[in-house]
């Protein structure tokens, strides 16, 4: 996935329905993040535990005061999402819409034929022809609308029931060989829209979803609850003549009032493209996901299709399925169709699709700003051979190398505050504004740019991260020196009572 720049358009009104299909391959992307995981197998170990995200159990199963299965590590179960955002209201009769969009689980059960025409469930069950059916659990895509209209009535707000009907399908397999059973459970729940006038063009507005179903049993294994459960459960949020207001980059005057927004089990970002030119930044649509993401996030125009890994690399998961043996692929197939249909977009790539998908600079960044008015330039760059070429790769040494900031020398050891910049800044950096770090070294990119790479003063685990190079990387221009931390000297120690 890459992040996109915010593109200028007319302010003519849009459909909301036009402006959701502008983040509609982004929103399907948060809908299968983590469906089925490469190799795309029921028998990969990560494939047995599914469903990290926007997941939504009933409230008394997740409050309950009996201990369950342990929550699976990375994923942020709850009863509800809220979502809170500032839009600018732009014409009287002003409305908001949102699109809850979220997997309803199915259970796939292949059962064997057996005498006097029963069946009996089975892992797997190969067919005359050769095809191999594996039992596993899929998925229904499922969507629901609220719309609320801006009006002095607005802040009462408006509640409707969302939900997908109970069902079982039945599919006879060839040749009288068994069958394949799809159970799906009734799922309930509620999306409340309420909007606080904060003046006459600015409202806070609030989504909440909630799950309102009966719960399983206090002690019912998570595997087991997730049958009844709202998945990958997320929002996008438009309408007509309203505008949304950063909430990760917020104009000034709405410092305050944006901080006073409450987000939980959600992070709204702009989608599509700014309505203003992007400045201050606004947008017509709002993606209110369960994982972070940047402002106007697109999907990398060299993609050839999901992959259920969206913050993958193309290049390296396409390389890795082509690699997959006969058999393996065999197992693929039968897992799940989303699976087939990846294998089958892999094995009919044409060359010239594959070859995109081999990296894209999408800006460069100067080695080095150019001189203000009346100053002397900078001392020009030393010539160093290209990094392909011999020698390339003599000059720069992330662990001694140092870089200029603020007349400092910052290198391996130097203690920094991270200062991430306003505008551009990845998402999650914004979470570590003001934190120390301890410099671990410089690294030079290809571009001609640099970056410190930092361990996190409070991080319990930075030797970890250390011992394995795993580090949070920042510009230059995004760290502020700190003074070395002194041994207080003999003189400084009070002296020992007699």
């Amino acid at each position: 996935m890459a992040d996109g720049p915010a593109a200028s358009t007319a302010t003519a009104d849009v459909s909301p329905h036009a402006d959701f299909e502008q983040v509609g391959a982004v929103a399907d992307a948060v809908l299968y993040e983590g469906y089925l995981l490469y190799p795309y197998r029921r028998s990969s170990a990560k494939n047995r535990v599914r469903w990290q995200f926007g997941v939504l159990f009933p409230r008394d199963w997740v409050e309950a005061d009996e201990p369950v299965t342990p929550t699976v590590s990375g994923s942020a179960d709850s009863w509800y999402q809220r979502t809170e955002c500032l839009a600018r209201i732009r014409r009287p009769d002003a409305t908001v819409r949102v699109r809850l969009r979220y997997l309803q689980m199915q259970r796939k059960q292949v059962q064997e034929s057996g005498r006097d025409d029963g069946h009996r469930d089975v892992p797997s069950l190969r067919t005359a022809d050769g095809t191999v059916h594996l039992t596993f659990d899929e998925a229904v895509p499922r969507e629901a609308e609220v719309t609320l209209r801006l009006d002095e009535r607005a802040h009462h707000g408006t509640t409707v029931p969302v939900g997908a009907p109970g069902g079982t399908d039945v599919e006879p397999l060839p040749g009288d060989a068994g069958r394949v059973v799809r159970v799906r459970e009734e799922l309930r729940g509620s999306v409340t829209v309420t909007a606080e006038r904060l003046a006459p063009d600015l409202v806070r507005l609030q989504v909440r979803t909630a799950h309102t179903g009966l719960a399983p049993a206090p002690r019912t294994a998570r595997d087991e609850a997730l049958r009844g459960a709202f998945i990958a459960t997320h929002t996008l949020i438009g309408g007509d003549g309203v505008e949304f207001v950063s909430l990760i980059d917020p104009p000034a005057a709405l410092h305050d009032q944006v901080r006073a927004c409450r987000n939980e089990f959600t992070f709204p970002v702009l989608g599509g493209v700014s309505s203003l030119g992007g400045d201050p930044p606004t947008a017509r649509v709002l993606l209110s996901a369960p994982i972070i993401l940047p402002d106007h996030p697109q999907v990398a125009p060299e993609s050839p299709g999901d992959l259920h890994d969206a913050a993958e690399i193309d290049e390296i998961l396409t390389l890795r399925t082509m690699l997959l043996t006969d058999e393996e692929k065999r197992e693929a197939r039968a897992t799940d169709p989303r699976a087939a249909a990846i294998l089958d977009r892999v094995d009919t790539m044409p060359p010239e699709v594959f070859a995109r998908l081999h990296g894209a600079v999408r800006s460069l960044t100067p080695s080095r700003p150019a001189a203000p008015p009346g100053e002397h330039p900078a001392a020009p760059p030393v010539e160093r051979p290209a990094w392909w070429q011999e020698g390339g790769d003599d000059g720069p040494a992330p662990a001694t190398d140092t870089v200029l900031v603020d007349g400092v020398p910052l290198g391996g050891g130097s203690r920094v505050r991270l200062r991430p910049r306003g505008r551009g800044a990845d998402a999650q950096d914004m979470f570590l504004a003001g934190r120390t770090a301890e410099v671990a070294a410089v690294f030079h990119d290809v571009d001609g740019s640099v970056h410190l790479a930092v361990t996190l003063d409070d991080d319990p685990a930075s030797e970890l991260h250390t011992w394995y190079g795993r580090f949070h990387y920042f510009r230059p221009d995004e760290l502020e020196p700190l003074e070395p931390t002194r041994e207080p000297a003999p003189s400084d120690t009070p002296a020992a009572e007699a």
